[in-house]
């Protein structure tokens, strides 16, 4: 028999106030005594409040509701930063709203219901609304008072939707980045070099030391008795909830370095067609294939966003080659979506047998620790395995919200 769906947010009264039908629990690597029990033996409300109890620990352990929510979304993939910062707060939805109000001086009468919805709208699951942008800045002030209601920590709403920033109304996200321009301090870092950010010697930093931070060897999926070892650099983020854009040095050292991964393979690649991701995408497919594929086809892969996911455009061009080809696929970022393995299906149905690599300019970490210890560290390395890549190059790794590339080409 088919199991159908339960959608926890539909739920009469308040049976998601605390759990909001999260799925499996996951664990911690820094956190051995994590409870480990999966949804099947955890219900929602006692998940939640499990969570929001750690939320409160952390903060009295850290001093901090950023600290908190971001270890805890490091703990637990399936969390989204908007969920995470209320359990830092370690409210419920209904205590959550109740703060909102507060804020507000009660001249709101948010519910629960609400909070629901947002969340669910940041877990990506085709349900729920965007919270409109005066409702972030509300939930930025009650969730920066922590868990005893009184501190007054400043909370980013960029930060408190990192992952979800791009699929926000365009109205929104131009709201949010004037808002976060706004509120960079006179005299303030403009430089990653300005924190001591840089601290490798490579001779070949001196295109953009503001942007390029610290370098390091990441091990990751690869060829049998290929190289595994790769060369990433870092993207330090001198302004904390505001996209990094990307200049055209930075983004040519990105990859400049991709090339030189791909070169130092262990063995020689002879692609059919380099795919495009984009026209970001596209820029890095075109100068790839130039320089390392002696011109090989290029292709394009047009994606346009919707509510519960992507869908491929008409526009974009599929190269006629031989059987059983073998295709690069190039993309300007990795965070949490799916985008990829949608991508890699795509592909296989299109060109059955073919042999997929993949090249990606940045990818994100689970946490504000960019040299990274290892690949699963990376917040889409679980996509990225599950796409079944014969070889992965990263050129650098990045913070939330993430990047824009060069004259914000999409």
């Amino acid at each position: 028999m088919q199991k159908l769906p339960i959608v926890m947010g539909n739920l009469p009264g308040n049976y998601c106030s605390w759990g909001e039908g999260l799925s499996v629990m996951g664990t911690s690597s820094r956190s051995p005594g994590t409870n480990a029990r999966t949804s099947h033996q955890m219900s929602p409300q006692a998940r939640g409040r499990e969570l929001a109890a750690q939320g409160k620990k952390l903060w009295t352990e850290l001093g901090s509701v950023k600290g908190a929510a971001a270890e805890l979304m490091a703990r637990y993939p399936d969390v989204p930063s908007l969920q995470a910062y209320r359990y830092a707060a370690g409210l419920s939805q209904d205590q959550a709203a109740a703060r909102y109000n507060d804020v507000t001086g009660n001249q709101t009468s948010l519910g629960g219901t609400s909070v629901n919805a947002w969340e669910s709208w940041a877990r990506r699951r085709g349900q729920g609304s965007p919270p409109p942008m005066s409702g972030l800045l509300i939930l930025c002030a009650a969730y920066g008072r922590g868990p005893l209601g009184v501190s007054e920590e400043s909370v980013s709403p960029t930060e408190l939707i990192a992952e979800a920033y791009e699929r926000l109304p365009i109205e929104d996200q131009l709201a949010l980045k004037s808002y976060t321009e706004e509120r960079t301090p006179p005299g303030g870092p403009t430089s990653a070099l300005e924190h001591g950010a840089i601290r490798s010697q490579s001779p070949d930093l001196h295109i953009r030391r503001d942007q390029v931070g610290p370098q390091f060897i990441l091990t990751v999926p690869t060829v049998e008795y290929g190289n595994p070892d790769v060369d990433v650099f870092t993207l330090p983020n001198p302004q904390p909830g505001r996209l990094i854009d990307l200049t055209w040095e930075t983004f040519g050292y990105g990859v400049e370095r991709l090339s030189q991964q791909i070169k130092n393979l262990g063995k020689r690649l002879d692609m059919d067609i380099c795919f495009g991701v984009n026209e970001a995408g596209l820029v890095m497919a075109t100068f790839l294939a130039s320089s390392r594929f002696s011109r090989c086809r290029i292709g394009y892969l047009r994606c346009n966003k919707m509510r519960d996911g992507i869908d491929l455009d008409s526009a974009s061009f599929y190269p006629e080659v031989k059987e059983s080809p073998t295709i690069l696929i190039c993309d300007f970022e990795v965070k949490h979506a799916d985008v990829i393995g949608y991508l890699a299906r795509q592909l296989r149905c299109r060109y059955p047998k073919a042999e997929l690599y993949f090249a990606v300019f940045g990818a994100m970490t689970k946490d504000r620790q960019l040299d990274v210890d290892s690949f699963d560290d990376l917040t889409g390395a679980k996509i990225m395995r599950a796409a079944e890549f014969e070889a992965i190059f990263i050129a650098a790794t990045m913070s939330p919200p993430g990047i824009e590339p060069p004259l914000e080409l999409r």
